[in-house]
């Protein structure tokens, strides 16, 4: 459950997986949100709940691993690639959990009821209804909202995270603007009957990167080229990947190498895979191009990579904590 407001932090709770908990902006006191990224495996139940901030609403961007949350009956799963925003009340939040034994990649964004209250006052209509009730009640009772697959604009948003201006005096504006797009695509409902045929046509081409961002991910080893993918998703190759890049800001195969580096990734945390075996398995025939696209994507070597820490990659051995 969500800890009392004075003097909470997170960092306890993290403890077990601390070089995989990342703060990319910690602002929450400050500027009303923050944004963190996720990245460890444990071979235990985290309770994940214990990081909520009290009088809050979090917003998760699942890429990889699997979590559960829970608010009274009501129990819902996290997939990979998917999204769920949830509201922390004080006493009364929902529990959460992460799997053991497997790769979790996420990012959190926190949002404090005073932050979401300044931006969305007058905006009630269209709102779902746990962000109305957490705007209208003081204090704010908990809930969870349902899970849906990340879209391409919430996979690019999610891209753009970990790449914030090189000026320190305008990331946080930089990233107050990235928490304000993000609570625009996930805080609102699509109203009944007001789709417009311009939305119609935009939520097909999002379908359509959706089924093939789900193809690719399903066999990173030895993905359809793109007339099949075309023929899988109903149209012509050259439509699919004009598409795709308008959506996704990258193309194709852009998007599949970004895939394999980070599937590498999580194989390489795992500690239980060296680089070779890691590039195999994830498609790379060879050793010295996966080498090259792993120090462009991550600024280093697939061998320097971060690898768990002492205690927990014994733990993942199977030996004593």
């Amino acid at each position: 459950m969500c800890p009392g407001a004075e003097g909470f932090t997170e960092r306890e709770a993290w403890r077990e997986v601390c070089a995989g908990w990342c703060p990319l902006f910690a602002g929450f006191r400050e500027w009303g949100f923050s944004v963190e990224w996720h990245s460890f495996q444990c071979p235990f139940q985290l309770d994940w709940s214990r990081s909520f901030h009290p009088q809050s609403l979090e917003i998760c961007l699942n890429l990889s691993g699997r979590g559960r949350l829970q608010h009274g009956r009501r129990a819902v799963e996290v997939p990979p690639r998917s999204a769920v925003f949830y509201v922390c009340a004080a006493a009364d939040g929902p529990r959460a959990w992460r799997l053991p034994g497997q790769a979790h990649a996420f990012y959190t964004i926190e949002l404090s009821r005073p932050f979401l209250g300044r931006r969305l006052h007058g905006r009630e209509p269209g709102l779902h209804p746990l962000v109305k009730t957490l705007l209208a009640a003081a204090p704010a009772e908990g809930g969870v909202a349902e899970t849906t697959a990340l879209t391409p604009e919430l996979e690019r948003l999610a891209e753009q995270l970990r790449h914030p201006p090189l000026l320190q005096a305008a990331r946080a504006l930089w990233y107050e603007s990235r928490a304000l797009e993000l609570a625009a695509l996930v805080l609102f409902q699509t109203q009944p009957g007001a789709e417009l045929f311009c939305d119609r046509q935009k939520r097909a081409a999002r379908e359509r990167v959706e089924r093939v961002m789900a193809i690719l991910q399903a066999d990173l080893t030895q993905p359809p080229d793109l007339e099949e993918l075309g023929r899988r998703v109903g149209c012509s190759a050259w439509y699919l990947s004009r598409t795709f890049s308008a959506e996704m800001g990258m193309t194709i195969s852009q998007y599949l190498r970004r895939l394999r580096l980070e599937r590498a990734a999580e194989l390489l945390r795992t500690g239980r895979y060296n680089v070779t075996e890691a590039a195999f398995a994830v498609g790379y025939s060879s050793l010295s191009h996966f080498s090259q696209a792993f120090h462009e994507h991550f600024g280093c070597c697939p061998g320097l990579y971060p690898s768990p820490g002492p205690q927990l990659a014994k733990r993942l051995r199977g030996g004593a904590p």
